[in-house]
């Protein structure tokens, strides 16, 4: 298996974290960004643990400048777009500068990356670009309005790059992974103590309600980083990949039931 170059963008926790080390223990090279020097001392941490070597750059994804400096240092083989966060908030409560946020770290900044890492690759004859996307890039839910719109988004933009590159031997690659142990319910707590009394907080308590009694279905992210692992390592990797049960139950249900009794059934769920 050939040896290359993956930078990893998030990598100091959660699905960038199991990524990161997954490619280490292939063999491959891993650098790992993070915002700061104490999510630096995570990713190595955990490094350790595993028994492998990687390293980190400082990097905030929106910083465009730095952003550049850290693609042309680096020149990836292999770039995995991780970096983001989640948002559990009702569209009509999210100002314009918290959604132009995150629009910017999550649609943004993956494919302004990508776009820093295109000539490295095509000089080089070719190379992967791993876009982290969602279940919720494909499907639609209440009270992650912002968070979807920047994961279809990114689906979209994938999509096109997908076919403008593949000339070049670039092979840009979207993972769709379901819900995870990661800290999907810290953030669902913190985004309802914010948006307490304005209206939502039942939306709130049947959307955790909902996650709790899906803990059975929430994969490790391991499985995940094998995925991306795997489409790296190959050479005519799929244009796509659902990870984890519930999210194929969802893309295959979806097309089947007609949009009128989606929202019915999602309302009723949320009760709204």
């Amino acid at each position: 298996m050939e040896r290359r170059t993956c930078l990893v963008t998030g990598a100091n926790s959660g699905l960038g974290l199991a990524t990161a080390i997954e490619l280490a223990k292939r063999g491959h090279r891993v650098v790992g960004t993070v915002r700061s020097e104490s999510k630096a001392e995570h990713l190595h941490t955990a490094a350790d643990e595993a028994g492998v070597d990687v390293e980190h750059r400082l990097l905030d994804v929106v910083d465009a400048q730095r952003g550049a400096e850290v693609v042309d240092e680096i020149r990836p083989d292999a770039l995995v777009n991780n970096a983001g966060y989640g948002m559990s908030a009702p569209v009509e409560l999210v100002g314009e500068e918290e959604a132009s946020r995150l629009i910017d770290t999550m649609l943004l900044a993956p494919v302004r990356l990508a776009r820093h890492a295109l000539p490295h690759q095509r000089e080089r004859g070719g190379g992967h670009i791993i876009m982290i996307s969602s279940i919720l890039g494909r499907v639609t839910v209440p009270m992650t309005g912002w968070y979807q719109a920047a994961k279809h988004g990114l689906e979209a933009v994938s999509d096109a790059l997908r076919q403008e590159v593949a000339g070049d031997g670039i092979h840009v690659v979207l993972v769709e992974p379901g819900f995870f142990r990661t800290n999907i319910f810290e953030d669902l707590d913190r985004d309802a103590e914010r948006y307490a009394g304005l209206g939502y907080d039942e939306a709130f308590a049947r959307a955790r309600q909902t996650l709790e009694r899906s803990t059975w279905a929430m994969g490790d992210p391991s499985s995940v980083a094998s995925t991306v692992a795997k489409a790296i390592d190959s050479s005519r990797p799929r244009a796509r990949y659902l990870v984890g049960p519930d999210a194929v139950a969802m893309d295959a249900l979806t097309p089947f039931v007609p949009t009128a009794i989606r929202d019915r059934m999602a309302r009723l769920a949320y009760g709204l």
